[in-house]
């Protein structure tokens, strides 16, 4: 039976990859930080160890002897200027301790959940021959994630087996607190506007599954990105406002706009301490066309980047709804993918 380590396993993505090893037959010891909710990863089958990135002695407990997989799934995701010292240590300085102490302990592999944010912003749709860019450190999120591939790469040099896969937007169940939260704020009609950027969705159990095709047959010291369903978020947006029952918005509201409410939201929070809804950082996401290309995954690992946005958004609602987080009355509401009528 294989054995797999797993940080982030109390996440959205780290949830969907354990219950997949799982389904596969392998051993799953999942890291958490003390006083987070193990409840999702317990239920899934995974074996709970505390421990820290930031941590090393910690590190050296948790990840066992010669595990056949080290998956990198924890991330800070935050998009605030009052995050960025603590990101800093998450993702770059825990991503190289974690690597550090897979090679020490001769960890089969080590996969690395990076992000398409490695790249920066880009005015073309963006592979895997493309330039990382995310060289501004005003852009906390894009800037660590570069460096924390950096910082495993170090380890690579020093004979540690990494892959990295740089997924997009991710969409599906066991979210609750990214892009579910539109769902909470369409349902309360609390959406403040529809940004005019652009994305590229993908589905979380093929990311999932990704990431232990990545471990059978990834090639070490590469990156694969995962990309999905192209669409603008007046699209996305307009989708989760159907699955609800609720009006379909028609127009977004001007980049110059967001960007404003970002830098007062800013300076608000100078004052208070803290996060704004919008900052500078999400705006600047929000308002790109942010697109990719997965060929190479597809080729080497089998990756689908194909799966429907409405599938993706109805399996995250039908979960939310499980959860009675959502009212259990919309789960009669079903989109047709040709017209994209509401049905109910």
């Amino acid at each position: 039976m294989k054995h797999a380590f797993v940080t982030g396993g109390t996440g959205f993505l780290g949830a969907n990859l354990i219950e997949q090893l799982i389904a596969q037959g392998w051993r799953v010891t999942a890291m958490h930080r003390q006083g987070s909710d193990t409840r999702l990863a317990q239920s899934l089958g995974a074996h709970l160890v505390p421990g820290s990135l930031g941590d090393m002695g910690s590190l050296e407990r948790a990840v066992p002897e010669q595990v056949d997989a080290v998956f990198h799934v924890a991330a800070n995701t935050s998009m605030w200027r009052g995050g960025r010292a603590q990101q800093w240590r998450d993702n770059v300085e825990g991503s190289a301790n974690l690597a550090r102490v897979a090679r020490r302990k001769q960890a089969g592999r080590m996969v690395v959940t990076s992000s398409i944010s490695a790249y920066g912003y880009q005015d073309q749709p963006i592979d895997e021959e493309s330039p990382q860019l995310a060289d501004d450190p005003r852009y906390g999120y894009l800037y660590t994630k570069k460096r924390a591939e950096l910082a495993v790469r170090e380890e690579i040099d020093r004979g540690l087996d990494a892959v990295f896969l740089n997924p997009c937007a991710i969409v599906g169940k066991y979210d609750t607190s990214s892009w579910a939260q539109t769902f909470f704020l369409i349902l309360d009609d609390q959406l403040p506007g529809v940004p005019p950027g652009n994305g590229s969705f993908c589905h979380a159990a093929e990311v999932a599954r990704a990431h232990i095709a990545a471990f059978e047959k990834g090639r070490t010291g590469e990156n694969y990105i995962l990309a999905g369903i192209d669409a603008s978020f007046l699209e996305f947006f307009g989708t989760i406002a159907r699955l609800l029952g609720k009006p379909v918005p028609r127009r977004t509201t001007p980049a110059a706009v967001i960007h404003l409410v970002g830098q007062v939201s800013d300076l608000l929070s100078r004052v208070t301490g803290k996060e704004p809804r919008i900052t500078p950082e999400k705006a600047a996401l929000i308002t790109r066309r942010v697109t990719a290309s997965c060929e190479k995954a597809r080729r080497e690992l089998g990756y689908r980047g194909d799966v429907p946005l409405e599938t993706m958004l109805q399996e995250s609602r039908d979960w939310l709804i499980g959860q009675d987080l959502l009212p259990a009355n919309v789960a009669k509401i079903t989109v047709k993918k040709e017209t994209g009528e509401v049905s109910a």
